[in-house]
């Protein structure tokens, strides 16, 4: 599943292609590159479960303010999510790239992944696509991009 979100992120939202909204279309082209029905029915599943994210009512505890709240993870979340992936999140609300609510987000989204192994670049991907598909954190997408994609020179010191 994770391989048909990086399939339509790359080609259809990063390249800032026309994005299908025909979900058959969409399932058609991704059946013609390879992918297996029920994995892209996962995927698309996963992408519109991430827009409803936004919804207020449905998850109203995503609009609480959580400034000095410390996260606490619980024994699925850090199974998945190692110690170097939980300290890249904390660095990432460190340097504001990060909210609360996109916290939230990010970390809903890892653990609905159909996944048993999640690594600390698959972690930045979807951090990217939540942060894409949030109204307003423009600025984050393009901190978090320069994070990830600047070529680090010389040493860090």
């Amino acid at each position: 599943m994770f391989d048909i979100l990086m399939y339509l992120f790359e080609t259809y939202i990063q390249n800032e292609a026309e994005a299908m909204v025909d979900h058959d279309l969409l399932t058609d082209e991704l059946t013609r590159a390879g992918f297996h029905q029920d994995e892209i029915y996962k995927a698309l599943n996963w992408l519109e479960k991430l827009s409803a994210l936004q919804d207020t009512d449905a998850y109203p505890y995503l609009t609480r303010v959580g400034s000095k709240s410390v996260r606490i993870y619980t024994n699925d979340e850090m199974q998945l999510l190692d110690t170097k992936s939980r300290g890249f999140i904390l660095f990432l609300e460190q340097v504001n790239v990060l909210d609360f609510t996109t916290r939230e987000m990010v970390i809903d989204r890892v653990m609905e992944l159909d996944t048993q192994y999640f690594s600390m670049d698959d972690l930045k991907w979807v951090i990217l696509m939540v942060l894409f598909n949030v109204p307003g954190k423009e600025s984050a997408y393009s901190q978090l991009e320069d994070l990830i994609f600047e070529e680090q020179e010389g040493p860090l010191h």
